[in-house]
Formats: structure tokens, sequence, C-alpha cells
């Protein structure tokens, strides 16, 4: 019993440290799911592994009984479950971009972390959490810069209200002057006569958006801009 006791220790210490790891990346880039979140998907799914593991041994009085529980099938249950916390922080914002994801699959990736640790596999557990270190902040910097153009471009979202509507095409062609290729157009008529003109455009990601807002907003014919980072 107390080997036991010690091992339930060792397991539920390691995954707290991993849970650590992955929740202080997601901390340190200001994410909902951060540290506290991490720490508790990770020591939970290892408790719960390791009482699926347990349970399907456990026989009654001295009698010995024939295993016919699947040890792994409650852990089973925290990939699924997890999904559930993961899709509340998938978020669609008004200009119908999507984020959240990679904070949803860091979730799944604690679980997994927490349940490979309750089931004994240390060694593989701590190399999942640094490959998935290196995937999420080493691996976007190196494709960004030796990657193809389309990996080292950024999208931005535009919105700017236009007082004439005959300026419209003109002020399109001065924005594709700039280097700015556009990828999506919306149009809106406003009620005091003026137009809304919403953009999804694509620049190079080594130029700042306060650049791009200065050199947009200085087109004839806008009255007020609006950029936003997708």
């Amino acid at each position: 019993m107390e080997l036991m006791d010690t091992s339930l220790f060792i397991k539920l210490g390691i995954s707290a440290i991993l849970g650590l790891i992955i929740g202080l990346e997601r901390e340190l880039k200001r994410k909902p799911v951060g540290l506290k979140t991490s720490l508790v998907i990770c020591i939970v799914s290892c408790l719960l592994t390791i009482v699926s593991i347990e349970s399907a041994y456990i026989s009654e009085g001295s009698d010995k009984v024939n295993i016919t529980m699947d040890p792994l099938r409650l852990a089973a249950q925290i990939v699924s479950g997890i999904g559930f916390l993961g899709a509340g922080v998938i978020l669609r914002r008004g200009n119908d971009s999507i984020s959240g994801l990679t904070t949803a699959a860091m979730i799944w990736g604690a679980a997994g972390i927490g349940i490979a640790v309750g089931a004994g596999f240390y060694m593989e557990a701590t190399a999942g959490v640094i490959l998935l270190i290196v995937s999420v902040e080493v691996v976007p910097v190196v494709i960004t810069y030796l990657g193809p153009k389309r990996l080292r471009e950024k999208e931005l979202f535009l919105r700017a209200t236009i007082k004439d509507k005959h300026e419209i095409k003109f002020i399109i062609d001065k924005i594709k002057e700039e280097e700015i290729a556009i990828e999506s157009i919306r149009i809106k008529d406003l009620k005091n006569q003026h137009h809304l003109l919403e953009l999804k455009i694509i620049v190079d990601f080594r130029r700042k958006t306060t650049d791009i807002y200065y050199t947009i907003s200085e087109i004839k014919g806008i009255k007020d801009v609006e950029i936003e980072s997708l």
C-alpha cells in the first residue's frame, strides 16, 4: 500500500509539473486557458487514469475475480469529454475569423499528457510536452522566415468609412498600390450618406499595423479607419 501511495504521488507530481509548463506557455501569451486551468486538466486526467487502471484490478474479499473491465475505459472518456472545455475557448468574431483553436488543442494536449503520466509513460509524456512547446513556439518562427511566401504574411481586417461612393474604386486601387493584397471586400451603405468599406487584407508580417493605418488613413476620401489583427 505504501509503495502504491508513493507511486500515486509521483504520478500526480509529474503531471502537475508538465501541466505547469503547458500552462505557463498559454499564460505568457495571455490566452483564456492559462496556468490554473492547465494544471487542473493535467492533474485530474492523471488521477482519473490511475483510478481507471486500479479499479480494473480491485477484487472483493480474498477471492480473485476475472478482469472483464478495460483498464483505460474511464481514461478514454477524458479525450472526448475534454472537447466541451475546448469548445468553450473557440470564438467566432464579428469579422468571421476564428480564434482559440490552438488553445483548444493545448487543452486536449494537456489531458493527453495527464493520461500518459497516469498510465506510467513518464518519458513519453515529457517528450510530448517538449514537442508541444517546440511546435507552438519555435516551429512557427522558423517557418515564418524559411517557409513559402504565404506563411510570411499576416491577415488584417480593415474597416473604413467612405464619404463618397464614387471614390470607393479609387480607394481600393490606392490600397493595392501600397503592396497590400485584398482577400475579400464588403461594402455597406450607412444612414448618414456615407459608406462602410470592410476589407480582409494580406501584408508582409514585418509591416507594422500602425504603419498600415497611417498609410491608409492618408488616402483621399477616407473619413476614418479601423484595423484589427486576425
